[in-house]
């Protein structure tokens, strides 16, 4: 079984960074995303990354904004914000789907096979 931990949420002005951190027990060999998930909305994929690197997700919103990171020997995958922005406002969970071929994990009900975290929160105030 993997177990996935988060940190470093917190609260930050508009236009403020953040950098969060995650890490995964066992091997290496899971695709790895951050998720968030706002009051009231469905939780979306942000940035995904499949085992070897070799593919990546960053969604619309993030992009040029958000930097995916991961070191498979640490077993560690990072997101770093820059130029947060209010609608950024969520419970960023990691996620590693043990096996999987694609960049972003499977949801819950896609796959039980998903590890997830137990979420970190991010405000930012305008």
């Amino acid at each position: 079984q993997v177990q996935v931990a988060e940190s470093g949420g917190g609260l930050v002005q508009a236009g403020g960074s953040l950098r969060l951190s995650c890490t995964a027990s066992g091997s290496s060999n899971y695709a790895m995303g951050w998720f968030r998930q706002a009051p009231g909305k469905a939780r979306e994929a942000v940035a995904c990354i499949s085992w070897s690197g070799a593919s990546k997700y960053i969604v619309a919103s993030a992009k040029g904004r958000f930097t995916l990171g991961r070191d498979n020997a640490k077993k560690t995958l990072t997101l770093q914000m820059y130029d947060l922005q209010p609608e950024d406002t969520a419970t960023y969970y990691c996620a590693a789907d043990p096996g999987y071929g694609g960049p972003c994990p499977r949801e819950v009900w896609e796959s039980a096979h998903t590890y997830w975290g137990q979420g970190t929160q991010v405000t930012v105030s305008s």
